[in-house]
């Protein structure tokens, strides 16, 4: 029996079984198809009627945001292309495990049937060309309970990590 790096074991699985479903859908899920670049294996993932994401361009003001994916047929525009031009990119290392290493989500927040789920990227791909593909961004994934499990309905993603430029609100860096 092969053993999981930790970065890939979720860690609501053995006590939460709402929160290991979110984790396995917007983990690793989504980071296998990804990389696979393979639309199919996430599209039921989501609640198409209303679906919706706003793009934050990784800046901290709120004010720039954008409505870049009114419906989910432009989201998956953009991910398939983002995905297609990651799967043409030369890694020197194994992505997939450099993916899984940088992602967080060990926030999901469930009232009822509702969920918030911090997801966080930290972290660093080395590509065959000797540069580095820098991982820093935070989505918000606001998900539904269904018959079907839980999918998401909408998020609010490439916000800056940490979210705020690193200040308090007192305008103290932290």
């Amino acid at each position: 029996m092969s053993v999981l790096p930790a970065a890939e074991r979720n860690p609501f699985e053995a006590q939460d079984p709402d929160r290991a479903d979110i984790w396995t859908m917007l983990v690793q899920r989504d980071i296998d198809a990804f990389v696979a670049a393979d639309w199919d294996a996430v599209k039921n993932d989501f609640v198409v009627d209303g679906f919706f994401g706003v793009d934050g361009g990784k800046k901290p003001n709120p004010d720039t945001w954008s409505m870049r994916f009114p419906g989910i047929g432009e989201y998956r525009d953009e991910w398939l292309r983002q995905a297609k031009e990651f799967r043409n990119t030369e890694f020197a290392e194994d992505p997939r495990a450099a993916i899984f290493r940088a992602t967080r989500l060990e926030e999901i927040e469930i009232s009822g049937d509702r969920a918030i789920a911090h997801k966080k990227f930290d972290g660093s791909i080395r590509k065959a060309d000797g540069t580095l593909d820098r991982l820093l961004w935070q989505t918000l994934y606001f998900c539904k309970k269904t018959d079907a499990g839980w999918k998401i309905t909408s998020f609010c993603g490439y916000l800056p990590n940490p979210l705020g430029g690193g200040t308090h609100g007192d305008g103290q860096t932290e």
